[in-house]
């Protein structure tokens, strides 16, 4: 009897929060529930997160001051000239020194001396990291770094006063550098030519070859001694015909000596910065008007002595060197403004004789 009415008997309504029903009075409060609950694994992943977060950047910022730490010392306490860094520094505009204010690249510097090392050992078959050769190893060195210094300054005073050089210039510069005593090099024979010799590539020939343009141009703009010495070639020549005399009538003060010399015969198109050209275009004892060298070293004034009929030429000839720009650069390391970031020997005069 007992066990039936237990069987009938009632059960309680389960007033748990599992049990209890969802009506339109409690859905908010069961929805509030359920996301509750659902926050107890949201917050911590959340916070894992964050930490992941903070790790990966610290991570990527260790990497990348070791690398840059890596890069300095192999570029300067090592000074490594591999491809892969000088790759890497023209790139990244990355300085060898500063001139007067004015950065100087070290990719610039690089250029300059991969090309001497590159000649050196593939072509004289000169091992420059040996004991034996370690005073021409400092030399080339030095050399290319003065080099790309005194381009640099070249390209700061340009800057300041309005100088460039044109595309045109440039083109009209490498198509010289292909003309040879057998003719005009072809384009492809002189790139494969210069990769050869000197490492560089078509681009690297022509930032190579616009920098010394501009180096030139700024040399000429700013010599104004050359530029009176010029006119007083002129004026005595008017009267003198013996180039020795007019070289010494032609003042010197704040300027270079200028001198004469002439030349057995040679080709019309002999590389010598165009004189033989020029004198080739004269009659015989003709003199020719003040003109720029290609090599830019300064004015010449020619006098053709002889042409036979091979094309050949002798002549006499009067230079008017330019020494304005190397005497304010000159000035300017006597100022203690040229910064060197690497550690090369300067040269003496007993190590230039070796």
């Amino acid at each position: 009897m007992n066990n039936r009415l237990h069987r009938f008997r009632k059960k309680k309504p389960d007033t748990s929060e599992h049990g209890r029903r969802i009506t339109n009075e409690t859905v908010a409060e069961h929805r509030e529930r359920v996301l509750a609950g659902g926050r107890r694994f949201k917050y911590p992943v959340q916070y894992a997160r964050h930490r992941l977060v903070i790790n990966a950047v610290a991570i990527s910022v260790v990497a990348i001051v070791g690398l840059a730490v890596a890069l300095w010392w192999q570029l300067y306490p090592a000074q490594n000239t591999s491809t892969f860094f000088y790759r890497i520094t023209r790139v990244l505009p990355l300085p060898v020194a500063t001139v007067d204010g004015e950065q100087v690249r070290y990719g610039d510097y690089l250029v300059g001396f991969r090309s001497q090392e590159h000649y050196l050992q593939n072509k004289e078959g000169i091992n420059l990291y040996s004991k034996e050769f370690k005073q021409q190893l400092e030399y080339i060195k030095r050399k290319a770094l003065d080099n790309a210094i005194a381009d640099a300054y070249a390209a700061k005073l340009a800057r300041e006063m309005g100088i460039s050089v044109s595309d045109a210039q440039v083109d009209s510069a490498l198509e010289q550098q292909r003309v040879s005593r057998d003719g005009v090099t072809s384009q492809e024979t002189y790139d494969a030519i210069v990769l050869d010799h000197f490492n560089w590539t078509p681009t690297e020939a022509r930032e190579v070859t616009k920098a010394r343009l501009l180096r030139q141009e700024v040399a000429y703009q700013i010599d104004k001694v050359a530029m009176k010495q010029k006119d007083q070639v002129v004026a005595l020549l008017k009267t003198k015909k013996d180039f020795d005399e007019v070289a010494k009538l032609v003042d010197v003060k704040g300027g270079a000596k200028i001198f004469s010399s002439a030349t057995p015969l040679v080709p019309s198109n002999n590389q010598d910065g165009g004189l033989a050209a020029a004198a080739s275009r004269l009659s015989k004892g003709g003199v020719s008007q003040p003109f720029r060298s290609t090599t830019g070293d300064g004015y010449y004034v020619v006098k053709l002595l002889e042409k036979d009929d091979n094309d050949r030429v002798s002549y006499a000839y009067l230079k008017i060197p330019l020494a304005e720009f190397e005497s304010r650069l000159q000035n300017v390391k006597n100022a203690k403004r040229v910064s060197e970031f690497i550690d090369v020997p300067k040269i003496t005069s007993a190590s230039a004789e070796k």
